[in-house]
C-alpha cells in the first residue's frame, strides 16, 4: 500500500488578517468600528469569518491605511521576520525609534511607535511614580 503524504493547505484566514493588521497597528476593535460606521460586535463577527466581501475589505484596508492585498495575504511569520530584521537594524545602526507613519484614518489618531518606546515610556512612568513615592516617604 502506498501512502502519500498528505499537504497542509496554507488557506488564509481574511478575518483574522484583518485582526493581526489592526492589531499591529495599536487599533481597537471600537475605533475600528466607529470608522467602518458599525458596531465593535461587528467588527468582531468580522474578525472571526474566514471569507470577507471585497468592498468591505477595500473599507477595512482603506481605514488600516494598507492594500486589500496587505490584509489578504498577510503572513504572520514574514511580518515576525521583518520585525525582527527592522529591529536588528535599526540597533545595528544606532537609531532608537522607527519613524512613525500617518495613516490619515478618520478616528483612528492612535500613532504607530517602535515598540520600544512604548517600553521605555512605560519605565519612565513606573520610575517618575516610584520617585514620587520617596518624597511622600521622606517627607513624612
Amino acid at each position: 500500500m502506498n501512502v502519500e503524504p498528505t499537504k497542509k493547505l496554507s488557506r488564509r484566514h481574511i478575518g483574522r488578517n484583518v485582526q493581526r493588521v489592526r492589531m499591529y497597528f495599536g487599533i481597537k476593535q471600537e475605533a475600528l468600528a466607529s470608522d467602518l460606521g458599525i458596531s465593535q460586535s461587528e467588527v468582531s463577527k468580522i474578525e472571526q469569518q474566514d471569507e470577507i466581501e471585497e468592498g468591505l475589505l477595500s473599507q477595512i484596508a482603506d481605514v488600516l491605511g494598507v492594500s486589500p492585498e496587505i490584509i489578504r495575504d498577510f503572513d504572520i511569520e514574514k511580518a515576525i521576520y521583518n520585525i525582527n530584521n527592522i529591529r536588528d537594524n535599526t540597533f545595528e545602526q544606532g537609531f532608537t525609534s522607527i519613524s512613525q507613519v500617518d495613516h490619515g484614518a478618520t478616528s483612528v489618531t492612535q500613532q504607530i511607535n517602535n515598540p520600544l518606546d512604548k517600553i521605555v515610556e512605560l519605565y519612565e512612568r513606573l520610575l517618575k511614580s516610584e520617585r514620587e513615592k520617596i518624597e511622600l516617604l521622606k517627607n513624612r
